[in-house]
Formats: C-alpha cells, sequence, structure tokens
C-alpha cells in the first residue's frame, strides 16, 4: 500500500521495512500493519488533538505529575505552548503505561519504541497467525469465559499493584491471542493513588469484565471482585498473587455526619492554605516569564 506520511520518517530511519495495510481507524488513532526487522509488527499513529473524539481527558490526566515548572504553568494556562505540550504528555501516557504494565507481567502488547506521535509494537495474532480478534467478536464456552476472566482479573490486580487504572477497559479493549486475553487501548490510564476518580473507575472496569464473561457464565455475575481488590489495595494487602474470593461485605454502619463534616473542614482549611503557598512559589521568575515569551514566538 501507499506510505502513509506519518509512517515516511520511520522507514527512512530504518525502523520500518514496508507498511502491509491499515488494521483498523479509531477516535484516537490509526493502526497499520508493518514489517519492522523482519517481523510483523503495528504501527499506532496517534491522531493530533483537534482530530480526536476523546471528550473526558482531564478526569483522566488527574494525578498525571508534571515535574517541569514551567511547562506545568503553560499547560494550566492553555497557551499554545501548553497546549502543545500537553498532547505530548497525552501521547507518552499509553508509551509510558505499556512499558510499565509490561515490566510488571501485564499481557499488554510490547512496545518496541515511540517516534514523531507512532508507536511501534507487537503484533497480536490469533492461533492461525491473523490478527487476533477483539473479545465483542467472539463466542465463548463457559469453561473459556471463566478462565479468560480469571486471567483478565490477575491482570487487573498488577496493573493496580503497578499503580495503575485502565479506565476505560471492556470486550472492545481486550484482543484473545494464543495466549488468551491481551489488554489494549491504554492513552487514559490512570494513576491509582493520585486521581480521585480511580477506584470508581477501576470498579468499573472490572464490572464490564464481570458482565461481558456472565454472558457466557452466569455465575459470574453474582461475584464482586472489583470492591474486594480495592479495599485489598487501600488496605496496603493487595500484592500480584493475591488470593480472591469474588465476595464482599458492604459497610452497612451508620455514618457519624458530624465527624465527617469535621474531617471535610480540616480538609478544606489545608487546601486552601496549600493552594496559597502553591500560588505565591509558582509566580513565574523574569527568566522564565522571557523564555516563555520566546517560546510563543518561535511558535508563531
Amino acid at each position: 500500500m501507499k506510505v502513509p506520511k506519518r509512517l515516511q520518517p520511520l522507514i527512512d530511519d530504518g525502523l520500518i521495512d514496508t507498511v502491509e495495510s491499515q488494521l483498523m481507524s479509531g477516535k484516537e488513532a490509526q493502526v497499520f500493519v508493518v514489517i519492522s526487522h523482519g517481523e510483523r509488527r503495528c504501527a499506532k499513529v496517534f491522531k493530533e488533538a483537534k482530530q480526536r473524539s476523546f471528550k473526558q481527558a482531564v478526569q483522566y490526566q488527574e494525578g498525571r505529575r508534571e515535574r517541569n515548572s514551567r511547562r506545568s504553568r503553560a499547560m494550566a494556562k492553555k497557551t499554545r505552548y501548553g497546549q502543545k505540550e500537553q498532547e505530548q504528555a497525552w501521547l507518552n501516557a499509553e508509551v509510558d503505561a505499556l512499558y510499565r504494565l509490561a515490566a510488571a507481567d501485564v499481557r499488554v502488547p510490547q512496545p518496541y519504541g515511540f517516534i514523531d506521535g507512532v508507536l511501534l509494537m507487537e503484533m497480536i495474532s490469533d492461533a492461525e497467525g491473523l490478527t487476533a480478534p477483539r473479545l465483542d467478536d467472539v463466542t465463548l464456552s463457559a469453561e473459556q469465559a471463566r478462565e479468560y476472566y480469571a486471567k483478565i482479573l490477575r491482570d487487573v490486580v498488577k496493573m493496580l499493584c503497578a499503580g495503575l487504572v485502565h479506565g476505560d477497559l471492556s470486550e472492545f479493549n481486550v484482543l484473545l491471542a494464543t495466549d488468551g486475553p491481551v489488554i489494549i487501548d491504554l492513552p487514559q490510564a490512570v494513576d491509582a493513588a493520585g486521581n480521585n476518580s480511580a477506584e470508581w473507575m477501576f470498579e468499573r472496569d472490572v464490572d464490564n469484565m464481570r458482565r461481558y464473561f456472565g454472558r457466557f457464565a452466569p455465575e459470574l455475575l453474582g461475584t464482586d471482585y472489583g470492591k474486594e481488590i480495592w479495599a485489598l489495595y487501600e488496605a496496603g494487602e493487595l500484592h500480584p498473587e493475591s488470593r480472591l474470593t469474588g465476595c464482599f461485605e458492604h459497610d452497612t454502619g451508620t455514618v457519624d455526619v458530624n465527624e465527617l463534616m469535621s474531617v471535610i473542614d480540616d480538609v478544606r482549611e489545608e487546601e486552601a492554605y496549600r493552594q496559597g503557598r502553591r500560588n505565591r512559589s509558582d509566580e513565574p521568575g523574569v527568566e522564565e516569564a522571557a523564555e516563555e515569551w520566546q517560546e510563543s514566538q518561535r511558535e508563531r
């Protein structure tokens, strides 16, 4: 096929030998099947922000830390330079998550490099060497559903132990390879400890999987692994080999409203104090202001 413009630099640099075909085109990216160093791999070409349709970026980005204070301020102010840096940070999120999860033995596509907005990664295949189907496209036996659900649970536990929550896990974001389910699509992966929505997202991820596999093994619908796993995580007792039961005892005790309001007030006062200190310390100096002005001039 004709070489896409975004892939030509990788061919010029010898990272890709040939482009075989387009595998898919989604709201976030286009994926191509390529030959790289003699192997069939995937090249995921991320779309620019103005072309993407993912609308909840802010919720997912909470808790992601930006070490460069000048860049962080520019991103917060949504300057042209800040928007450019925000875009790069969003693209790097999936790459960072893939490397981090692969190191944690989570079954995700093996990443091979990220160059100019193109992620080169493992091609996930089925037993016949063809592109692996999504879970949504297959019919399972009850035994397969139980086996694959257990595998997914082990992987989400490993993810959480590595400090990440997928955030959008469903049958549409899991491929069925010869060695079982492979979790894909991680640009929205969230920091488990730094995102206020992490618990809700994690339980939604697990519930999505429970409902899907429960179509084929109805007894799975009666399990509650999401809350059980998160409770172990919050207690500092979760590890990759944790034994799970699928049961969770919900707290039915009454809440002391006065005590709760007192805690909320304390948190508000602490946050107000912290914000006041941050506003004073984050004021850009003359040199930083000059750098930002020079950067904006270069972009024009």
